[in-house]
């Protein structure tokens, strides 16, 4: 898209030069001719505005990124829609995108990783306390600044979920296929936080992997292996990744919603096994370490002593007490019976949580799952994919006789059937010509005829 025609000043702002392009316009580094700011500024050709949805879009960007005055999401300042070309004024962020970033450096470290998916995790935390889901989260829509700081942008698909915000048709899936939620191609409309999550951790993925996760395929069949949970375990790409990241990302991406982290912040401590408190929900209660938003996880505490409750083989109520690692190999083991049952606390005297809602223990035991093709809330396909009928089930049959030939089918007569007595005939005894009752004179026969002849024959 060419933007040949762009003044050389918008608004208040002098243009400097083009950061990027893209399907809705181009991003300009700018100044403000009184105070000297650097900002960025979004401009969308004239050809575009004439589309109301797409202006409505434009306009719904700055009115979310305008709610939030957090340091990991790219502030808005002011937006112009009554101009030719309607533009908007961001924050300017001097770095590069993450997808940038892993195309020219290839996979990062995984404390690296983690720190940075940790404060796109804060900001968008705080969109989700305040009723807002992205939709679109990835990393071209991820900012990194010079000092490594991460900040989440273009919230143009973000949907408000009391509706104010949501301008998607019902049946329209929006996003970006590779990274969106399998339920989120069918309708985007009923988009929420666990759909966010699971872009969470594609990105992660790749961020890991320096692989787009399901590349190379049609939106279909990318749902479909989404659906299936068909692609590779991270760490199986790179052996590198720790076992619970590795867990932790294939949980965010489970087909199952209800497989995943229910927030940002059990997804943080599924890769941490840390509680983790975000900006968004205040100060930590007093017993609860608070981990620096832009720092790396927190190390687990000196003291690793856990209080376990749990039942017997034979019902009765049994406390123990051990390490993380010594419960872990007892929950993998089976040994302690079934996690619902379960209590862990820090200290004897309580209160004691269930295991599974403990962020060192939750990871190990949720594990992800596959959906069926059709098994979605709203009962429809993807909206614009065209399903395949599905095919039959092939029949097992079993395995032929070697050498054997089937029986030929009987063929139908016109005659009537006629039903004759069973005929069983008695064994014949084979004897030999010689044992003849009649032998003897048959003997005494051709001896006489023999004499006579001879007599004949001497007499002539």
């Amino acid at each position: 898209m060419a933007h040949d025609n762009v003044p050389k000043q918008v608004g208040n702002y002098d243009l400097i030069s083009k950061i990027a392009e893209g399907g809705m316009g181009a991003v300009y580094k700018a100044k403000h001719v009184t105070s000297g700011e650097i900002v960025a500024i979004k401009i969308i050709p004239p050809e575009t505005a004439k589309n109301p949805v797409l202006l409505k879009r434009f306009e719904q960007e700055f009115r979310a990124a305008s709610l939030f005055d957090h340091p990991n999401i790219v502030r808005a300042i002011e937006y112009c829609g009554t101009a030719t070309s309607p533009f908007l004024v961001m924050e300017f962020v001097d770095g590069e995108s993450l997808g940038q970033k892993v195309e020219r450096y290839g996979a990062m470290d995984e404390a690296e990783a983690v720190r940075i998916i940790g404060q796109v995790c804060d900001g968008l935390h705080r969109a989700h306390k305040q009723g807002l889901v992205h939709r679109d989260v990835k990393p071209d829509n991820i900012l990194l600044t010079r000092d490594g700081v991460a900040k989440l942008t273009d919230m143009g698909l973000v949907k408000d979920v009391e509706g104010e915000l949501n301008l998607t048709k019902t049946g329209r899936g929006l996003g970006t296929p590779h990274f969106m939620a399998p339920e989120q191609f069918r309708n985007a409309k009923n988009a929420d936080v666990r759909c966010d999550i699971y872009s969470l951790g594609a990105t992660l993925y790749m961020m890991l992997t320096a692989i787009v996760p399901f590349a190379k395929t049609s939106p279909l069949d990318c749902w479909l292996k989404k659906t299936k949970n068909d692609f590779d375990a991270p760490n199986r790409l790179n052996p590198r990744v720790s076992e619970r990241v590795n867990r932790a990302i294939l949980r965010s991406m489970s087909a199952d919603p209800q497989r995943r982290p229910a927030s940002c912040r059990e997804f943080i401590e599924d890769l941490t096994g840390q509680p983790w408190t975000a900006r968004a929900d205040g100060p930590a209660p007093a017993n609860v370490a608070t981990p620096a938003p832009l720092g790396p996880p927190p190390a687990p505490p000196t003291n690793d002593l856990w209080y376990m409750v749990y039942r017997d083989p034979a019902g009765n109520s049994k406390t123990v007490k051990g390490s993380t690692a010594r419960i872990l190999e007892n929950l993998k083991s089976g040994s302690i019976g079934d996690v619902n049952g379960i209590l862990v606390c820090r200290t004897k005297a309580g209160p004691f949580l269930p295991i599974k809602n403990v962020a060192e223990f939750r990871i190990h035991i949720v594990e992800p799952a596959s959906i069926a093709p059709n098994q979605v809330t709203t009962g429809r396909t993807p909206a614009s994919i065209p399903m395949p009928a599905p095919k039959p089930e092939p029949v097992a049959r079993p395995d032929p006789v070697p050498f054997a030939k089937p029986p030929a089918p009987a063929r139908a007569s016109r005659m009537p059937t006629i039903e004759r007595p069973a005929y069983d005939p008695a064994p014949v005894e084979a004897k030999s010509f010689f044992d003849n009752k009649w032998m003897p004179w048959i003997a005494v026969g051709l001896a006489i005829v023999s004499a006579v002849v001879g007599a004949i024959l001497f007499a002539k």
